[in-house]
């Protein structure tokens, strides 16, 4: 028992040392040490993904393509624990995973056992998530003591290790509270002074600034063995409205999007990122009809077509009023169709997993485009979740 606690000292202790030096105006961590967190498998086993969808029914596929606010599932709120009500939800609908809040975090002791019981409940391994991105976007800095960062932008001009020396430390104070996913970085860009929503959250005011730099983020939140996501393609920084309460349009055309907001979400595709977010901005130059998260144009055309992007694409919140026109079945149903393959946070699960459940028997939505999705998600949580 002792030699044990040593080596998890010790590989708590390593695993600190290399984030680097802290960024200024941080605090201690919290008192109990961090696990150590497993280095991700340098290449997962697709056969083994291929093994696991093969014997998947159609309500498992879709829920595996699900990360929710635990209270989607359970009916009650807040959640604080994973209990018996909690078991049961996640037997009838084996969601993928669970995206925690400012409500759900209590003290580490109760977030740890609220997380553990939730994995004890499932089969295949959940994404344990949360937005915590520094500043005013920190859900276990402010309720567990983590490990204090301050706003992205406040580090612009300290160069890109100390934005993988941020991005290290929070990942690996998440780990320490068996967090496994990190809803970051910010990948927008701050060039509209109006923009209250993204604002210094963002890492820069300048395209080539911030492609550096969150680069070096996706680096340090892999330094601690964190899954990590870009956000919100395709850049949400040059706005004057918040998605989170209605319409938001961009004007610009592909070429101009290159030339400046997707810059930093190359970047950080190149530097390995394991996620990209898709923002509920509507472009109008490429679609105007619907946001980008419901759009084929910019989830297939863009993102997967142009820039090559064939790993994860998952949603913003489909809570957002950005999405109230449509149902929240509809909207599920629409992302896939545009190519999605994560559905975060729809407010009724029963309804979704209805609505995608009746596009497949339709032929709405094809059995092979679902499996895609499904084999993608997999994939990456064998990557870095471990065999199962």
């Amino acid at each position: 028992m002792k030699k044990s606690l040593v080596a998890l000292l010790l590989a708590s202790a390593l695993l600190l040392s290399a984030c680097g030096a802290p960024a200024e105006h941080s605090i201690p961590s919290p008192e109990s040490p961090p696990s150590a967190t497993p280095e991700p498998t340098p290449e997962p086993t697709v056969n083994r993904a291929e093994e696991l969808l093969a014997g998947m029914t159609l309500t498992e596929k879709i829920c595996q393509l699900m990360i929710v606010r635990p209270e989607a599932l359970t009916g009650t709120s807040p959640v604080t624990e994973s209990g018996e009500d909690m078991r049961a939800a996640m037997e009838q609908y084996p969601v993928g995973g669970f995206i925690y809040t400012l409500d759900n975090l209590v003290t580490r002791e109760q977030t740890v056992a609220m997380i553990d019981n939730a994995q004890g409940y499932a089969e295949i391994p959940l994404f344990i998530g949360a937005d915590e991105e520094g500043g005013n976007v920190g859900r276990l800095m402010y309720k567990l003591g983590t490990t204090w960062i301050d706003p992205m932008y406040t580090y612009k001009d300290q160069g890109a290790q100390v934005a993988r020396g941020n991005a290290c430390t929070i990942g690996t104070d998440m780990a320490a509270c068996h967090f496994n996913t990190d809803f970051a970085p910010v990948a927008d860009v701050w060039t509209n002074p109006n923009n209250t929503v993204i604002g210094d959250r963002a890492y820069s005011d300048d395209f080539d600034q911030a492609a550096e730099l969150v680069a070096a983020a996706v680096q340090g939140f892999h330094d601690a063995g964190v899954i990590c996501s870009l956000k919100h393609f395709p850049g949400h920084g040059d706005t004057d409205t918040d998605t989170h309460t209605g319409a938001a349009v961009v004007d610009k055309t592909v070429e101009e999007l290159m030339a400046g907001e997707l810059k930093p979400f190359i970047s950080g595709m190149e530097a390995g990122a394991d996620m990209v977010m898709v923002g509920h901005i509507t472009m109008s130059a490429i679609d105007p009809d619907v946001p980008a998260s419901l759009s084929h144009d910019v989830v297939t055309g863009l993102l997967r077509g142009q820039l090559g992007w064939d790993g994860v694409v998952i949603t913003d919140g489909l809570e957002m009023g950005a999405l109230g026109r449509w149902s929240c079945g509809e909207i599920c149903v629409m992302a896939l169709e545009a190519g999605v393959d994560i559905l975060l946070g729809p407010s009724d699960v029963a309804a979704a997993v209805q609505a995608v459940t009746e596009a497949v028997g339709s032929g709405r939505i094809s059995q092979a485009r679902l499996d895609e999705s499904v084999l993608r998600v997999l994939t990456l949580k064998l990557q870095y979740l471990g065999q199962f």
